[in-house]
């Protein structure tokens, strides 16, 4: 399921990551009037036990909010934030110097078959060229009965979604760029919650539990590998 509608290249994201890298935790703020960072708290806590020492990847991890908490949740795992912006990673290290943090392409994962015990992604899935493609190395790297966690936009009520736009679009307007423009139009592209989760099964990512937030802005699958 390749994407069709939005011409894009791992480069250009990547070169998009880095120039919003500087202000990316303030534009997030202001873009979510501060939700985004209740919303994460409330994804990771919903994750199911896991064993004491597993490992955890959290893909497109950007400048690592998922990544401490589920540090935070998980005191005893190994986690590895991996993002492909060397400028988000910047961030990520200077904001969460104990985590461990690697710069890697969710389309080819640096990472051994059946290795973690469970991967997340938020925000990200979106911004790869080929949807199946990312799923196909998550489910590669994920064990069996592992946890796939995935965060990204819902299917918002039109309203909400109205008030969602006209934030982005005051962000795009402040700063005097077009990197907003592309959340915009990638936002409208990505596939709704219920053909994300047809995709997923095609990996073996069996859907398990769905948790949607701030009127369905934000939305929250829960898989387990089979």
């Amino acid at each position: 399921m390749k994407n069709k509608n939005i011409e894009k290249t791992s480069e250009k994201i990547q070169n998009l990551f880095n120039l919003l890298a500087p202000h990316y935790d303030q534009n997030n703020d202001i873009i979510s009037l501060f939700m985004h960072r209740l919303v994460k708290k409330s994804v990771v806590e919903a994750i199911p036990e896991i064993p004491e020492h597993s490992r955890i990847l959290d893909l497109c991890t950007g400048t690592g909010d998922i990544a401490a908490l589920l540090k935070k949740k998980f005191p005893n795992a190994d986690i590895t934030g991996a993002d492909f912006s060397d400028e988000m990673l910047k961030v990520a290290k200077r904001k969460h110097k104990k985590l461990n943090f690697v710069n890697a392409d969710c389309l080819n994962l640096p990472f051994e078959d059946n290795s973690f015990d469970l991967v997340t992604i938020s925000f990200g899935l979106r911004n790869t060229v080929n949807f199946d493609k990312a799923l196909s190395e998550i489910s590669r790297v994920l064990k069996p009965g592992g946890i796939f966690v995935h965060l990204d936009f819902g299917d918002a009520n039109k309203h909400a979604d109205r008030v969602f736009y006209e934030l982005v679009k005051f962000i795009a307007e402040l700063q005097g760029d077009d990197c907003y423009v592309y959340l915009l139009e990638s936002k409208n592209e990505f596939p709704p919650v219920e053909k994300l989760v047809e995709l997923f099964a095609r990996h073996g990512l069996k859907y398990e539990l769905r948790r949607d937030y701030l009127m369905g802005i934000t939305s929250a699958q829960y898989c387990i590998k089979h």
